[in-house]
């Protein structure tokens, strides 16, 4: 195993207003950190009021909210005008019926009318059910017949995609185009609904291993985690611009694209269209871009093309962040060496609602690691009796429950609820990790991804991570493959960086490579070259389960 201490990344000089990691941790307390939002000075609370009219209350309704650039389409908006719209889209909602509690879904394009709509559904108590843009009919049936919803706010591209007839529950369907033609009067009621903390905020909908997508439901008491965690681990301030590049329609894209930095008062980009290294890059040029948070995925991809990042001024960058999957030592040394920017690897979960394992602005950076507890959460690395592990072990990774950002329910299924605790306090994540002496907690891959070769447990992520660094390697999933001696036998499929052939001795100086550089008992027996690794649609996850699948009826097909 490699020496962790050796490559830290030291963080630069005043970049953070939280200085004593340890001394905030002991000292932290969520009810503290509750105290800077508005509910808990009035006892009214309304997570949309929190995010946008409390700015426009405290004379602050002429900032810029928004920056939205889809090519050559421009527009910016004030809190001021984010609030309007959210109240006059909150109109519209009660005029047809809409109450406290209902499931109101959005399927929109990433545009500020995607944003609007999920606040002002959240304004007047009704739960928002947002959709990512790229659903075919089958995943939209699906979330809105789960939770019964009964209301759509879309446009008259998208709704081609809505199977109406597959939906007994939906009763109406908006149009974007229609809200915005729609006029009413200056009446200046409040159209504010005050809620319990325990009352339905929004509902992301994850999908697992078998089985339909399940509802993860989280309540309004969310606002305290976003609210925290967006100043100290997104590190936001006032006149930050901040560009997460996640759709809402996933959890980064709401709490930390839409809450978190509206919380904490900052002006958010919107980008539509698809990635280009070459946009993005002229993005953050041209707004002045401070904080981005994106993935590791989008990163690499980033790394792939060169010097291309020379051709633009990104000196406004002062804090990057990651999230989605493990971050690979190889994209954090990139960064650090090309951009002169750490890269902050996040750990969360859509059932967690918030940062929970965190690389703070004023800690040093481990490559590999996803950081350490974020203040007020305490970690564990459990057996397979839910005892703790002492440090270096690998074990299941754990959360010591509750904390304000935990998810209230699985819509409707209690069962895979309560299968996330099943110790007496802990929250089971499905990760497998270790921690170091210092805290540090090191992603070794998910419970039915762990490799057991001849009583050795081996992460398939620290091997890929090892993989990538040789300079032939561009791409590495890792799995265990069935072996009557071994139990599993370590092996790697990889893809070839250009200019480079396969070739047998090509491959065993990998492997070599491999064993010098991380251990003997994890090094790869096999090694297949591939064009492509299987990968997620959205976040582009290796899917190793589906390269362990075809690994095993090979072998079933070669015993045949």
């Amino acid at each position: 195993m490699s020496d962790e201490k050796n490559k830290t990344i030291l963080p630069k000089s005043g970049s953070f207003n939280l200085t004593n990691y340890q001394e905030t941790k002991a000292s932290f307390s969520w009810d503290n950190a509750a105290k800077e939002l508005s509910f808990h000075k009035t006892g009214k609370l309304n997570a949309a009021y929190e995010t946008i009219d409390r700015h426009v209350d405290e004379g602050y309704g002429d900032k810029i909210a928004l920056h939205y650039v889809n090519d050559q389409e421009y527009q910016s908006l004030t809190f001021k005008e984010v609030k309007d719209k959210t109240d006059h889209y909150a109109k519209i909602l009660l005029n047809h019926g809409v109450t406290k509690g209902d499931r109101v879904f959005i399927f929109l394009p990433k545009t500020p009318e995607c944003y609007i709509s999920i606040l002002a559904v959240i304004k007047i108590g009704a739960i928002a059910g947002p959709l990512f843009e790229a659903f075919m009919e089958e995943a939209v049936k699906d979330r809105i017949n789960d939770c019964n919803g009964t209301v759509l706010i879309t446009d008259k591209q998208l709704v081609q995609r809505v199977p109406k007839n597959e939906i007994p529950s939906l009763e109406t369907i908006l149009f974007t185009e229609d809200i915005e033609a729609t006029t009413y009067n200056n009446e200046q009621e409040s159209l504010v609904e005050w809620v319990n903390e325990e009352d339905g905020l929004i509902i992301h909908y994850t999908s697992g291993s078998t089985g339909k997508p399940k509802g993860v439901l989280h309540a309004h008491r969310t606002v305290t985690h976003h609210f925290q965690s967006g100043k100290w681990v997104l590190d936001i301030k006032e006149d930050d611009v901040y560009w997460c590049t996640s759709h809402p329609g996933w959890v980064t894209g709401s709490v930390y694209g839409l809450f978190a930095p509206w919380l904490n008062r900052a002006t958010i980009v919107i980008q539509g269209g698809r990635f280009s290294a070459d946009k993005w890059y002229q993005l953050i040029q041209d707004l002045k871009i401070t904080i981005w948070y994106s993935a590791p995925t989008a990163f690499r991809m980033l790394m792939s093309k060169g010097d291309l990042y020379k051709d633009y001024d990104l000196s406004s960058l002062r804090h990057v962040l990651s999230v989605g999957e493990p971050l690979n030592p190889e994209v954090v040394e990139w960064a650090w060496n090309k951009l002169n920017l750490r890269i902050h690897d996040t750990w969360w979960m859509t059932e967690t609602g918030g940062h929970l394992i965190v690389n703070l602005p004023s800690e040093p950076i481990k490559p590999g690691s996803m950081g350490r507890p974020f203040p007020g959460i305490h970690v564990g690395i459990l057996d397979s009796e839910g005892n703790e592990l002492p440090c270096g072990s690998v074990g299941q990774l754990a959360i010591r429950a509750p904390w304000p950002g935990l998810m209230k329910e699985i819509w409707g299924n209690n069962d895979k609820f309560n299968s996330y605790f099943l110790y007496e306090g802990w929250y089971i994540s499905g990760d497998l990790a270790r921690q170091d002496e210092e805290g540090y907690v090191f992603f070794q891959g998910r419970s039915d991804d762990m490799i057991n070769s001849a009583g050795e447990r081996i992460g398939p992520f620290e091997v890929e991570s090892k993989l990538i660094e040789h300079p032939a390697v561009a791409e590495a999933g890792v799995i265990g493959k069935p072996d009557p001696i071994r139990g599993e036998l370590v092996k790697a499929f990889i893809t070839l960086r250009h200019g480079y052939i396969e070739s047998k001795e090509l491959l065993e100086e990998i492997r070599i490579f491999v064993r010098k550089n991380l251990s003997a008992h994890a090094a790869p027996r096999e090694i297949e070259v591939v064009e492509e690794l299987p990968k997620t649609k959205i976040s582009g996850k290796i899917l190793r389960r589906q390269l362990k699948q075809s690994e095993i009826q090979k072998n079933q097909e070669l015993i045949v």
